[in-house]
């Protein structure tokens, strides 16, 4: 490791190696200074000032295998379900380099919130991924006609929809809960995780949807994003880590 200007001037004028002065203490260089004592030589560390900021895992994908900057000992990182970094390891000073970040660009619903029937008809085809549920609840709530939920056809559960129990709708229909939706909820080159929501109407009408599975879709949606990373990356030998 080098050492500091200011030492190698001063071994220089008292006529003694460098070499002659150097020691290590729990893996860090020191040279010992003029009055006896060991100074610490500061490890001179090259890194990026800034990561290039990606919103895809193609993206992220193509930048390392560009091979634009050069790489040793790497890792790329899975944190969340919207975020993946491509690290270093660490570093002489305890750092990692952070040479790129994948952030997930994905829309906002308002979970556990009640909306107008429309807003809510409309977040339904533009934000979830078709299923048979998902139809189900637009079939619904696209056919609403009175502003009155009454208790009657309600167990707790499952809401009944019909003329007679205050919401009129083209036909009788039993909304199932929980429902299985697939928000878009992390990178668009994976399939976007289905899990179970809770879906109760009010009075207005109004309609809202309640996350029942505890966040585990979180664990798929990232065990997913690894595999697909895992598949393209193939063969370059960098570690991943989700």
């Amino acid at each position: 490791m080098d050492l500091t200007r200011e030492a190698l001037d001063y071994l220089m004028e008292q006529g003694i190696k460098p070499e002659e002065r150097q020691l290590k203490i729990d893996r860090e260089n020191y040279i010992i200074n003029k009055d006896g004592e060991p100074v610490l030589i500061e490890p001179v560390v090259h890194s990026a000032k800034e990561p290039i900021r990606l919103n895809t895992l193609s993206g992220l994908v193509d930048y390392i295998k560009s091979k634009i900057d050069v790489f040793d000992d790497v890792a790329v990182h899975v944190v969340n379900e919207k975020l993946v970094e491509f690290k270093s390891s660490l570093g002489p000073d305890g750092k990692r380099e952070l040479f790129a970040v994948a952030t997930a660009i994905v829309p906002e619903f308002d979970f556990d919130s009640y909306m107008d029937i429309e807003s809510f008809n409309i977040a339904l085809q533009s934000q979830f991924v078709k299923t048979d549920d998902r139809d189900i609840l637009l079939k619904v709530v696209g056919n609403l006609k009175e502003d009155n939920v009454r208790s009657t056809g309600d167990d707790g559960i499952s809401q009944a929809v019909t003329i007679k129990s205050g919401i009129a709708t083209a036909e009788n229909i039993k909304v199932p809960n929980p429902v299985i939706l697939a928000p878009y909820r992390t990178f668009v080159e994976v399939e976007q995780p289905e899990s179970k929501f809770i879906f109760r109407m009010q009075s207005g009408p109004r309609g809202a949807i309640f996350e029942g599975d505890g966040g585990l879709w979180r664990i798929e949606a990232i065990k997913t994003i690894a595999k697909y990373l895992e598949e393209r990356l193939e063969g370059t030998g960098i570690a991943l880590l989700a």
